[in-house]
């Protein structure tokens, strides 16, 4: 039987708006995109964030115990990787980080008419077949 991946999208947003949605998700200028992951029972999750979040949290529990937090740490400490991850939203649905691929081509579909229209720049899907996904860089692994 074969494995059945789930699904990640992320938005790219222009670095005006990204700085809106990592402040205020209700902002107006916004209302297209939050209308869209409002049907869809989705919300964005600013990358730069939810690895700073990640890093604070390491750090307050004792790091040893978090695998991945020298190469988030890392990351959030390179100015290039900041600027990188700093337009860069996933979207969750219904809480969830990945979701099954209908769930994801389904939204991703509702995005694209406002690709490229100031608001939303990309839309990436990613899956959770390791083999797609990178793996820890031997001098962050513990």
């Amino acid at each position: 039987m074969s494995e059945q991946w789930k699904y990640q999208l992320r938005v790219y947003l222009t670095d005006d708006l990204a700085e809106v949605a990592r402040l205020d998700r209700t902002n107006p200028t916004l209302r297209a995109l939050t209308d869209i992951l409002i049907k869809h029972n989705a919300a964005l999750v600013n990358q730069f964030d939810a690895f700073a979040s990640y890093v604070a949290h390491a750090e307050a529990e004792g790091p040893e115990n978090f695998p991945l937090y020298k190469w988030t740490k890392a990351v959030i400490n390179d100015p290039a990787k900041r600027a990188k991850h700093i337009n860069t939203f996933a979207i969750q649905i219904s809480g969830e980080e990945v979701y099954p691929q209908a769930v994801a081509d389904n939204l991703e579909a509702a995005l694209q008419p406002l690709l490229g229209d100031k608001l939303i720049t990309r839309i990436t899907k990613h899956d959770t077949n390791p083999v797609n996904n990178p793996q820890v860089p031997s001098q962050y692994r513990s």
